[in-house]
């Protein structure tokens, strides 16, 4: 897992040969002004989802993996809490390989807040329960497939 500032998303470019185009598209797009939905970028490799999240409580809120995509997501307006695990400290958990994603009946082991400004990278060993908010936010996934 990696979070940090979005101005210095580019010190991270080398962890997946798909970064550099990620930051073109972040770099041309005007982020608040996007519609919820999905956005193509290459294909299958290389898309972002923009969504509207609705209030979460922690409790309510579900650990997911992925095993083909690294998730970078990024907050657009409010402050998002996110948990996070080790994916190697939980049960096994069913894997839906059409959705790329399995979920786990635990809690998360950290939370953390994240702001408008800022990212995270969730990488396949990183469970992560996002969209914990008291207001609801606006966001932006993008799915980068590992290479």
């Amino acid at each position: 897992m990696v979070i940090d500032k979005i101005e210095n998303l580019k010190q991270y470019v080398s962890l997946n040969p798909l970064l550099p185009r990620v930051m073109a598209f972040l770099d041309s797009a005007d982020l608040p002004a996007l519609q919820a939905g999905r956005i193509v970028i290459e294909g299958e490799e290389l898309f972002a989802n923009v969504e509207h999240t609705l209030p979460k409580k922690k409790e309510d809120a579900v650990l997911e993996s992925h095993d083909k995509y690294i998730d970078l997501q990024i907050p657009l307006t409010g402050v998002e809490t996110m948990g996070v695990s080790s994916r190697a400290e939980l049960p096994e958990a069913v894997y839906d390989s059409g959705r790329d994603i399995s979920f786990y009946n635990s809690p998360p082991m950290n939370y953390f807040a994240v702001k408008p400004g800022m990212f995270v990278l969730f990488f396949p060993q990183d469970a992560h329960a996002p969209a914990i908010t008291d207001e609801g936010i606006k966001k932006i996934v993008v799915k980068i497939r590992i290479h």
